[in-house]
């Protein structure tokens, strides 16, 4: 027991002594959620890039802290483990570009520990003093996991002509560094002016400052993009176009769902869409129950003679739709904002064009080998008002999660689904296209019109 006792005793002694010896932050997982933060500027023929990240982003590194997680600074700075992390992952993770041409591998000036409070980077010219200041002094408590690391790199230009400035491109790949990584790049030129660009994904090589014809290209491609990649649009415009041969009835019906979505895209680019965070949802929920109402006027075979002004009417909806896609680009637009608009808009319309030259082939195709071609567009129609329908239930679940109808959901009698208000859209068209059908007792045409005479027969 003696024995067993000093055993004991001994341990109470040493435990103190090895809570007090520095330990190295093992390697950790992958962080959830990690914002980086660059800034880019050109000086004379040098090109000067600033990075901020979390320190905890900084994986399979091992940082001197204690038993409390807390940064040995001293034995930081007497290290070179902080550049030895900037040469690991922020270098290898950023290519540079002057034109067409890549730029040197960067190379570490100046690397700073900082506190999370600090708020340096919201400027080149202070975060670039804040990293060449005196160090954080050693009696500074500061977790290894709250830390911020600031590391000054710069690159040659190259030879280019002084007159000219040239046109810089960054490709950041920060992805590896939390599950999810925002990037924050603010690129000031020499001229004063600012822009600043967000990434929630790896962006591929993006040009901080594009010429308007770059911008275009882009913006047209991406368009382009857009109208083949979203399924709602095609099977609307689908529905749209399966009943007509003719082209001038085509023509018509096209350009008047251009112009709409044209409408729409450019003023909620502008900023006159509503700004309230349910109205993204309705415009899909919106954009659905077009294509369901596109696919019953299909069917029961009524609207073609003003199918125009259904495509015009529902164009404003998509193109609120499109907007969405497009707000999050237009950063890439460079100082050519109305110039990106209009080419995104061009990419759409080349993307439906296309979609047109192969669809209205298809269909007469696929029309001529059915018995009748009215049976044909009911067949189509129907297999598409099918899925239709269920995202129009689904969006419409989630558009009722905001709440938007909740006066008129609260007047509903106790005990009825709120998706009796769905139906009873649906069922005003329906109603008006069966009394628009159904013939008057006098033996005229519902809507008043004088049925056609046999030739020669007067009214």
């Amino acid at each position: 027991m003696n024995r067993v006792r000093g055993g004991f005793g001994g341990a109470r002694l040493v435990l103190p002594l090895l809570l007090l010896v520095p330990l190295g932050a093992r390697a950790h997982e992958v962080p959830g959620s990690v914002t980086i933060q660059v800034l880019v500027k050109q000086q004379d023929d040098r090109l000067h890039v600033l990075v901020r990240t979390p320190l905890e982003a900084m994986q399979e590194m091992q940082f001197p802290v204690d038993y409390r997680g807390i940064l040995d600074l001293e034995a930081l700075r007497a290290s070179d483990v902080l550049v030895e992390a900037a040469n690991r992952w922020i270098t290898p993770n950023l290519d540079l570009y002057a034109g067409r041409e890549e730029l040197p591998t960067t190379t570490v000036r100046a690397v700073r520990l900082s506190i999370p409070s600090d708020r340096s980077f919201t400027d080149f010219d202070r975060a670039l003093a804040h990293i060449g200041a005196e160090p954080l002094p050693p009696t500074t408590q500061l977790v290894w996991r709250q830390a911020l690391l600031d590391v000054h790199l710069e690159t040659p230009l190259g030879a280019h002509d002084a007159n000219v400035r040239p046109r810089l491109s960054i490709d950041p790949r920060f992805g590896r560094l939390g599950l999810q990584v925002l990037t924050v790049i603010r690129h000031e030129s020499p001229d004063g002016d600012a822009r600043a660009l967000h990434f929630a994904t790896e962006p591929g090589r993006v040009r901080l400052d594009p010429n308007r014809a770059q911008a275009s290209i882009h913006f047209i491609a991406m368009g382009f993009e857009h109208i083949l990649s979203g399924l709602d649009h095609l099977l609307f415009l689908v529905c749209l176009v399966a009943p007509f041969r003719r082209l001038r009835q085509l023509v018509l019906v096209v350009t008047s769902f251009t112009v709409a979505h044209s409408i729409t895209l450019i003023a909620s680019a502008a900023g006159l869409a509503p700004r309230a965070p349910w109205f993204p949802t309705l415009v899909e929920v919106l954009i659905a129950f077009s294509i369901v109402y596109m696919a019953f006027e299909n069917i029961l075979g009524v609207g073609q003679d003003r199918r125009w002004t259904a495509a015009f009417g529902f164009g404003l909806v998509h193109g609120f739709g499109f907007s969405f896609a497009l707000s999050e680009s237009l950063q890439f637009a460079g100082s050519h904002l109305v110039t990106s608009l209009l080419a995104f808009n061009v990419g759409v319309e080349l993307g439906q064009l296309l979609v047109l030259l192969l669809l209205i082939p298809l269909l007469d195709f696929v029309f001529r080998r059915l018995p009748n071609e009215r049976l044909g567009t009911i067949l189509i129609s129907a297999l598409i008002v099918h899925t239709a329908w269920h995202w129009t239930g689904d969006r419409g679940s989630d558009l009722l999660q905001y709440r938007p109808l909740a006066p008129l959901l609260d007047a509903l009698p106790q005990g009825l689904p709120p998706w009796i208000l769905v139906v009873a859209a649906a069922a005003v068209p329906t109603g008006q296209w069966l009394r628009r059908r159904r013939p008057r007792s006098d033996g005229k045409p519902a809507d008043g019109r004088q049925p056609p005479q046999p030739n020669g027969a007067s009214s």
